[in-house]
């Protein structure tokens, strides 16, 4: 029984690198466990052969060693509790109409940049957006126009060949991998029913093409399109950011824009393995309760000065531009977050996102993206604040934590990702050294703020939790 089992496990976790028979390299595998810190040491003491087969059960959160290191204070599994999805995807009802519109009937995108510096400068793929357009954006009315990416000559374009293949998705799960950052991993217990339902779409760069091209084997249809294993690839050339986490924002956010025939999506992160039907997901957050857009609450911080102070002490951005950003939002009027605010916290698991695209949610997440282009890349600081901008009329369905545990296995990242800018520890230092600035994205940072933000006090945060 137990051999069965470990058996079990081992494929579970040992497919995503064996995909179609293609396989990483074994300096790729290497990386991983060289990561492990103590694991590694506890595999080199005992002279354990350092391949996939002892990989596997490091990696899986039910396995002896798993238990042994929790047991030890090394690890801490995540919390999971049971999703009450229903038993048979095959008897979901699919909603016929879309959602009705109440507040948005009709909303347009500005698709050329408009440069400063009399053309000088070339255009970005979210706009030179100014602080009256920004306060205008937050207005809404039936008829919205706003910046939401995709500005003409700004990068970021899709092939013809993947253009034609996605305007025949309805239903979207999509995910992304940038700078080569995550490995594929297949999703298990989909349905036939969802298999033909729904388009598995992976957004990668060239960067990550090139990983998937070398270490795995690609298959390639009829009309030219690439597949790895149940993911259809999609390109997007010429990377509109020089920080990675910034490109992996347009396919996570702007996935009505990717994808503008899709009525549902569900986004997952790179890193995850998704093990639920899509289906039953859609099902259970959003038409059973009848939502629109649904996230699941963020484990540790429901304040968002709770999550950007963990930000600053795990380093993933500069500190004195975090401070900078949420100096803004409070001068801005967003209070810290407290049992009398009308939702459950300001702060997402972004990581999983599923969503009809509405016309309202498709502005929220226009809005989304528009903070995360101007301030920082960092994506849960800035849910909370245009919700609260929004004044009440977006709403969505934020779900418990262990739920969201339960929708995926993770899966480390291939490396930590770093930027030099991420150890600044000065707005002064940064423009000492201007390489450490971001060309193409975080304007908003070092364009003078309409107001003087030197006595805007960032409200006290108590760590009651652990960075991470």
């Amino acid at each position: 029984m137990d051999n069965d089992f470990q058996r079990n496990q081992l494929h579970q976790h040992t497919e995503v690198l064996s995909l179609n028979s293609g396989k990483l390299s074994q300096d790729y595998t290497m990386r991983i466990i060289w990561k492990r810190g103590y694991i590694r040491l506890v595999l080199t003491a005992g002279k354990l052969p350092l391949d996939l087969l002892y990989i596997s059960p490091l990696c899986n959160k039910g396995s002896k060693v798993f238990g042994m290191l929790h047991t030890m204070g090394l690890v801490t599994p995540p919390h999971r509790c049971l999703i009450p999805v229903a038993d048979d995807p095959n008897k979901i009802v699919i909603p016929k109409d879309n959602s009705p519109e109440k507040f948005v009937q009709r909303l347009l995108y500005i698709p050329e940049d408009i440069v400063p510096n009399n053309g000088s400068q070339s255009p970005l793929f979210g706009g030179h957006q100014n602080w009256q357009q920004r306060e205008e954006s937050f207005k809404v009315k039936p008829t919205m126009k706003v910046h939401c990416g995709f500005m003409h000559g700004g990068g970021a374009e899709m092939a013809s060949k993947d253009v034609r293949y996605v305007k025949k998705c309805k239903f979207v799960v999509a995910t992304g991998i940038f700078d080569a950052y995550d490995t594929p991993h297949q999703p298990s217990n989909i349905s036939k029913r969802s298999e033909s339902l729904f388009c598995f779409l992976m957004v990668v760069d060239e960067v990550s093409l090139d990983f998937l091209k070398k270490n795995f084997t690609l298959r390639e249809d009829i009309e030219g399109g690439q597949w790895v294993g149940i993911w259809r690839l999609i390109l997007l050339k010429q990377k509109p950011y020089d920080e990675p986490r910034r490109n992996g924002k347009i396919p996570k956010i702007l996935t009505h824009r990717l994808f503008p025939q899709a009525r549902y999506s569900i986004w997952i992160d790179g890193k995850m393995e998704l093990v639920v039907d899509p289906l039953l997901l859609l099902d259970r957050y959003l038409w059973r309760g009848k939502q629109t857009f649904a996230i699941a609450q963020h484990k540790h911080h429901r304040s968002i000065y709770e999550e950007a102070d963990s930000n600053k002490r795990r380093k993933r951005y500069a500190r004195p531009l975090i401070d900078l950003h949420m100096k803004i939002y409070r001068y801005e009027g967003l209070e810290p977050w407290s049992p009398k605010k009308s939702v459950i916290s300001d702060v997402p698991e972004g990581a999983i996102i599923i969503r009809e695209h509405t016309a309202l949610n498709n502005l929220f997440s226009c809005l989304w993206f528009n903070e995360v282009n101007l301030f920082t890349p960092r994506d849960q600081l800035s849910f909370g604040y245009v919700f609260y901008r929004l004044g009440g009329i977006f709403r969505f369905f934020m779900f418990p934590n262990c739920e969201y545990n339960s929708i995926f296995i993770l899966h480390p990242h291939n490396r930590e990702h770093s930027s030099k800018v991420e150890w600044a520890k000065t707005i002064a230092e940064i423009k000492k050294h201007p390489e450490l600035m971001e060309s193409r994205g975080g304007l908003g940072l070092w364009t003078p703020y309409p107001a003087n933000l030197d006595f805007v006090v960032i409200p006290p945060v108590a760590r009651t939790s652990k960075a991470g």
